[in-house]
């Protein structure tokens, strides 16, 4: 049967799958007080991250529209399936299930499933790896869903922050707490729960102490690493990132690990400095 992937773009493709016609990314969109932004392959990390650091309001983003949606499923495909950024931080899976109702109305009946990634980033794109790994096991659409929901229930994400003046804007964070934090350079360790919520899991004196406790956090829930693919997406650091993969090779044997940069939504999240891993 043939199948698409619809993923938003807080989830970061790595080259071999945007070049893979199974897959598509619907945009969302970044406002940097006046300055407009879409989030595809026009994103200058650059310019962003300058923008933010000058401005004294938070980035706002917008998610795709249900009719962006509805492009996306118009097409010859049997079977299509919408990975978004967790619903509990924005409203692309509300918007992808709206365009799902949208399609119906209008062309009729349609295998579509929206996937509420309960994650970011590098997590919609495991989980959208996923999906084509069930679909081209020959998988009925019905026992890929299920495949799927399984593995997003059992997905582990972390990441950890360079800078908390994203969470002191957008009032995640006391100015208060966010000043001593930075003045101790106190870093948190971050995570996901099992609802997608954004939550607080261990913080150390230091960017490397910092990942040191994400590392030994993942490795102390994950079991079967090496079934597993594991994904770090960074934001403006690279040396950071193959720090990372470098010790966890020393630590546990994967199946796979990639690293990307993170594209506008991702980095809009992470900041300058942040880094994201996901199992």
């Amino acid at each position: 049967m043939s199948y698409k992937i619809v993923v938003d773009s807080c989830g970061e493709l790595p080259e071999n799958l945007k070049k893979d016609r199974h897959f598509e990314t619907v945009p969302l969109e970044i406002f940097v007080d006046d300055y407009h932004i879409i989030d595809d392959e026009t994103f200058e990390q650059a310019e962003f991250l300058y923008r933010v650091k000058k401005s004294p309001n938070c980035p706002k983003s917008t998610c795709p529209s249900p009719e962006r949606y509805f492009r996306a499923y118009d097409c010859e495909a049997e079977h299509i399936y919408a990975v978004t950024l967790s619903a509990k931080l924005s409203g692309s899976y509300n918007s992808a299930e709206l365009g799902k109702s949208l399609y119906i109305e209008e062309k009729g009946e349609k295998q579509i499933h929206v996937f509420d990634s309960k994650s970011a980033s590098v997590g919609e794109t495991l989980i959208a790896m996923k999906i084509q790994e069930c679909e081209e096991a020959g998988m009925a659409f019905e026992e890929v869903v299920e495949a799927v929901e399984t593995y997003i229930f059992r997905q582990n994400t972390y990441f950890v922050l360079e800078t908390l003046e994203t969470l002191r804007k957008n009032g995640r964070l006391s100015n208060l707490k966010a000043f001593v934090a930075s003045a101790l350079n106190i870093k948190p360790v971050m995570g996901s729960t099992d609802e997608g919520e954004i939550c607080q899991l261990d913080q150390a004196r230091g960017m490397n102490k910092a990942l040191d406790k994400m590392i030994q956090a993942m490795l102390g829930k994950v079991q079967d690493c090496e079934t597993k693919i594991l994904a770090i997406a960074h934001c403006n650091c690279p040396q950071r990132a193959k720090s990372i993969v470098e010790k966890l090779e020393k630590l546990a044997k994967f199946k796979d690990i990639f690293v990307v940069d993170t594209a506008g939504i991702s980095s809009m999240y992470a900041n300058d400095g942040g880094i994201i891993m996901v199992v």
